[in-house]
């Protein structure tokens, strides 16, 4: 079974409520984000360990497992990208493939245990180094590879979308 590729650009979700979600991001302030990465990624845990979680609700849908993994890696990525922006004037983020990130990485075959205490793992990282961000960073600039450009605190809120978003993916099917 194949997942449909998500080709959307989501970085509207930093200016408009999501309305699939309900989440609005870009009402997030810098230092409300470190909350909102804790309490995004809370429930996975739980999630990841239900007797079904390799399942996928639909054709096309990932499983829970599936979107656990995706959950650890987003973290892994904006934390990267918060780095490089602190760290250097603009500089430009490597494209990110998530469907052939899934796939190489074998998503559907992780063990869900190991995903969980992943997720927490780096969930804290990204929630620590947020709470550092100073005031006078929140507008350093970065550049994604298809001309999105993201400030630190834009990039900490499309992670947040992110995040929260998934976690109501997997809600909305179990």
């Amino acid at each position: 079974m194949t997942i449909t590729p998500d080709d959307k650009d989501w970085t509207w979700v930093v200016r408009e409520q999501c309305p699939d979600c309900g989440f609005d991001a870009g009402s997030i302030p810098l230092e409300g984000l470190p909350a909102v990465i804790t309490q995004a990624t809370s429930g996975w845990t739980k999630r990841l360990d239900s007797a079904d979680v390799r399942e996928r609700p639909a054709p096309g849908t990932w499983s829970p497992l599936e979107y656990g993994a995706h959950v650890r890696d987003v973290l892994t990525v904006m934390r990267g990208r918060l780095h490089l922006m602190l760290e250097n004037d603009d500089p430009g983020f490597d494209d990110w493939d998530q469907d052939a990130a899934a796939l190489d990485g074998h998503y559907d075959q992780a063990d869900p245990k190991a995903v969980a205490a992943q997720i927490v793992e780096n969930q804290k990282l990204l929630a620590d180094d947020y709470a550092a961000v100073p005031a006078d960073a929140a507008d350093r600039t970065g550049l994604r590879s298809n001309g999105s450009r993201f400030t630190v605190l834009t990039l900490g809120q499309y992670a947040a979308h992110d995040l929260v978003h998934h976690a109501w993916d997997v809600s909305k099917e179990g």
